[in-house]
Order: C-alpha cells, then sequence, then structure tokens
C-alpha cells in the first residue's frame, strides 16, 4: 500500500478489525519511510459491477462515493454526523444488492435516499429533493416543503388550505 504522504510502499499494518457489521476490514498502518500513520479498507467486491442507469440512458457503473458526496452536500451544516450517513450508505446499498442484480435506475437511487434523509433530517430531505427532484419552479420546491411540513404536524394541507 503506498503512503498517501511520502508515497512509498513500505508500511506495516499496526492494527486490523471488523467494521461495518464484518462487510469491511479496517487496516491502520505505518509507513517505514516516513513513520506516518493512515488507515485504509478493504471490502469485497462482488463478480459483477452494478451499473446505474442514468436518465439519458446511459449506463455508468455503481460510485458508492457518489452517493456519500450527495448525502454529505444535503446534510452540510446540518445536526447529522458523517458516522450516520455512512449509516444511511450501507442501508441503501444493502437494499440495492438485494433488490437488483446488474442494473438499478438512478432514480431508483435518488428514491432510497431521499426516503432516508426525509426520517433522519428534514432540511437535508428538502436540499437533497430539490436536486433529485429537478424542481422547475420555486412553486413546485414550495409544495414539497409543504408536504414536509404536513408530514411532521398531521396536517393535510389539501384540506387546511396554503400553510403559508
Amino acid at each position: 500500500m503506498r503512503c498517501p504522504f511520502c508515497a512509498q510502499d513500505k508500511d506495516k499494518v499496526i492494527d486490523s478489525r471488523s467494521s461495518e457489521q464484518g462487510k469491511v476490514i479496517r487496516r491502520r498502518r505505518e509507513c517505514l519511510a516516513c513513520g506516518r500513520r493512515f488507515t485504509t479498507y478493504e471490502r469485497v467486491e462482488g463478480p459483477v459491477k452494478l451499473m446505474v442507469v442514468k436518465k439519458d440512458g446511459s449506463r455508468v457503473p455503481y460510485d458508492r462515493q457518489k452517493l456519500v458526496d450527495g448525502l454529505e452536500k444535503a446534510c452540510y451544516k446540518r445536526p447529522v454526523p458523517a458516522e450516520r450517513v455512512q449509516q444511511i450508505v450501507e442501508r441503501i446499498e444493502d437494499e440495492l444488492f438485494k433488490t437488483y442484480d446488474r442494473e438499478v435506475e438512478s432514480e431508483e437511487i435518488g428514491r432510497l435516499a431521499s426516503e432516508r434523509l426525509r426520517q433522519e433530517d428534514q432540511v437535508a430531505y428538502v436540499r437533497f429533493a430539490s436536486v433529485y427532484k429537478q424542481f422547475g419552479t420555486i412553486d413546485e420546491l414550495f409544495e414539497e416543503v409543504q408536504q414536509v411540513i404536513a408530514s411532521r404536524t398531521n396536517i393535510d394541507t389539501t384540506d387546511q388550505g396554503k400553510l403559508f
């Protein structure tokens, strides 16, 4: 493993432990050249990569980091710890890999992420939904916010009229 600090490939493993419910091995390493420590993670790579079918019909390999990045952007400056974002990603991946063999629509990944965020943090959900649902107008965004408020306060916006 190359050291991220000095790029030498001589290191020793200081500590290894199971992580993410046994799906990952976390290794703490020390570079023998510069003496600095760093962490690596090993994951089992499945025999067939899951492909994501984009809205334009193109297919790209599933990339966990894209999902993590999108959730982290939605949760920026919100009281959602990074560990919780990782747990959400794990739950989404568990469902994806159990349900889909080779291909999954990008909309399905967005739907699963939206559901998890809606339960976790409503502001993060609205941020994520504004990109995922591609609101064309402020009115569409406002409708979504009203639905979130209504679900939180158990008010039916169709019977009660506008909230604002």
